[in-house]
């Protein structure tokens, strides 16, 4: 199961904190939905915080690079937080930190925006 709760960091970054297994299945569903939700709302600055996620396959995988290329298609920037253990060795073994940034905490993640 996935859970996914939304926060938001002044002023106008919006974490998703995720906890359980974004793999194949109904749940990792929701995800990919509330991606497509981000870009209607104009949101621009989006952190995934995955450092409750205990596992990731291909489809999760799938689901974090097209909420990726909406966020840049409409203007926008996505970033990783708290990756760990078997999720963060599927992120490497992927290459999506060539592709989206990835950094130790969301409050890291979010600072980052500025920075960029």
């Amino acid at each position: 199961m996935l859970e996914i709760h939304s926060k938001r960091i002044p002023p106008d970054v919006i974490v998703l904190e995720l906890a359980g297994r974004i793999t194949l299945g109904r749940d990792s569903q929701h995800l990919e939905w509330l991606g497509t939700a981000l870009v209607r709302d104009k949101e621009k600055k989006v952190v995934l915080d995955l450092t409750n996620v205990s596992r990731l396959d291909s489809t999760g995988v799938g689901i974090i690079v097209m909420v990726c290329g909406l966020l840049k298609q409409s203007g926008g920037e996505l970033r990783l937080a708290g990756a760990k253990g078997l999720v963060d060795d599927v992120l490497k073994l992927t290459n999506i930190h060539s592709m989206i940034a990835v950094h130790p905490s969301a409050e890291a993640a979010a600072a980052s925006f500025g920075s960029a």
